[in-house]
């Protein structure tokens, strides 16, 4: 294959997966979190359980996104600034990418299987399943909770963060304390707010698709104020958990980097939040994995 097509066709894989940055950075950082919540030293990070329950998280939700692109191909017709991700799909071909999906699935199950047997923790295969379980309910027929408006993107951000958090946490630790806990909440509750937001820009793409997200059901202005009365509720109960682990000091600016996302809530746009929202979101989502590690 000429180097030129073969950089388009890994251009294109990136883009069915949602590689692009920052999202990239994100989904590292969902992947591995909840490891870095539980490890007492660094160091085990590199442990083989804990390095395999991370590659699962990554497998399960890259399959996860390739899906979701492969679901929405109709809906992204309709919208004029998702023709690269129509365009990607196109090319290889919605089927291939429903196989990617799959085999990405399949892989990071077995992967996760692997870790559970290793430490002796059926919690783990089951969260794993509990990943897959959810995506595919969300995106496909005649379940889809995507058309279910909020319960929808409650139920897309459990499997996208509450899930991995606690997959690569509970390969080193049976049990989350009350602080990680809310913490694991107010990340939650900001992924339903960001993830609310993302559905104001597809607004009239999915009513041409008959696609009830909740820039549908409630309107412009109403996903704005669910968007941001979620960020902000988010926002506080993450702070919270903060404070009570780490204290203040290291509280208060992670709140700050992921408020900026608050940025994006002025005339909504898939561009204005990837650009401007969301490298703050990235930030703030590397400071703190980071943060148990040095705090």
């Amino acid at each position: 294959m000429p180097l030129t097509a073969r950089s388009a066709s890994m251009r294109d894989a990136m883009a069915v997966h949602r590689l692009e940055f920052p999202f990239s950075v994100n989904y590292v950082c969902y992947a591995s979190v909840g490891a870095c919540f539980a490890v007492g030293d660094a160091g085990q990070l590199l442990d083989l359980p804990v390095l395999g329950a991370i590659a699962a998280n990554l497998m399960l939700i890259v399959a996860a996104l390739a899906l979701n692109t492969a679901a929405d191909v109709r809906n992204d017709e309709q919208h004029g600034e998702r023709g690269h991700l129509v365009g990607a799909t196109r090319r290889f071909g919605r089927d291939r990418v429903v196989r990617w999906a799959a085999a990405e699935a399949a892989g990071g199950m077995l992967l996760a299987g692997l870790v559970a047997v290793w430490v002796a923790s059926a919690a783990i295969l089951v969260t794993a399943a509990g990943i897959v379980v959810l995506q595919v309910l969300y995106n496909v027929e005649p379940v889809r909770l995507k058309r279910r408006g909020l319960i929808g993107a409650a139920v897309y951000c459990v499997s996208l963060s509450v899930l991995p958090f606690l997959l690569s946490y509970w390969t080193i630790r049976s049990q989350l304390d009350a602080s990680t806990w809310t913490i694991v909440a107010g990340l939650w509750v900001l992924a339903v707010g960001r993830a609310t937001l993302w559905s104001v820009p597809d607004r009239v793409a999915d009513i041409r698709t008959g696609l009830r997200t909740p820039a549908v059901r409630h309107g412009f202005a109403g996903a704005v104020a669910v968007s941001v009365a979620a960020v902000i509720v988010g926002l506080a109960v993450t702070g919270w958990g903060l404070w009570w682990r780490f204290g203040p000091a290291w509280a208060l600016p992670l709140v700050v980097l992921q408020g900026a996302f608050l940025y994006g809530t002025v005339a909504p746009t898939s561009r204005r939040i990837q650009r401007r929202a969301m490298p703050p979101v990235a930030v703030g989502m590397v400071a703190l994995t980071v943060t148990p590690l040095v705090a």
